[in-house]
């Protein structure tokens, strides 16, 4: 497989069709253990969810399980797009070797329309250590039109988050929205 580099991820036109690196790319025992995310100006938590300490890691998983377990599906519905920011708080360890230069790249599109990159970084992980960090995210301009489009056409608003540890991919993940009404 050939090295997938940030300036590659950037220049994506769309979301990707299989994942971009398999599970066992992850050598440095990152694993997420809970993960929130919140209007920033309210503190409303939209979604929460933590690891069962008895969960067994993705990469313990069967192989025909792994896939799914890098997928999550959020139902914000339609209010989600009167905010201005959110932040989410991702709580992660590490194993024993030293993280440096983590980088997430995340990919919002619309079908194939680019509606938003974000890129953080965390310089520096201690190994063996457990890390908190929250990104903020600001809500971008989407027009009426293409609101309703999204509105309308639940899951069809996906993500793509790339982690880096200096310039070599070790995980990647998907989302997909849903911004239809709560029943």
């Amino acid at each position: 497989m050939q090295q997938v580099t940030t300036e590659y991820v950037r220049s994506l036109n769309g979301i990707t069709q299989d994942f971009l690196c398999p599970v066992n790319a992850n050598i440095y025992n990152i694993q997420f253990l809970k993960f929130r995310i919140r209007d920033m100006d309210s503190g409303q938590t939209l979604f929460e969810v933590e690891r069962d300490q008895d969960e067994e890691p993705i990469e313990n998983l069967p192989p025909e399980y792994q896939d799914e377990a890098r997928r999550i599906k959020y139902h914000f519905g339609p209010q989600f797009f009167e905010l201005k920011t959110v932040g989410a708080q991702l709580t992660f360890s590490v194993g024993n070797k030293p993280v440096k230069n983590f980088t997430i790249i995340e990919r919002h599109y619309f079908k194939d329309h680019l509606l938003r990159s974000y890129e953080f970084s965390f310089p520096f992980c201690i190994p063996n250590s457990t890390n908190t960090w929250e990104h903020i995210y600001t809500i971008p301009e989407i027009d009426e039109a293409m609101r309703q489009e999204m509105i309308n056409n639940p899951f069809q608003t996906k993500s793509d988050s790339f982690y880096f540890v200096g310039d070599q991919l070790v995980m990647h993940n998907k989302a997909e929205y849903d911004y239809s009404p709560f029943d």
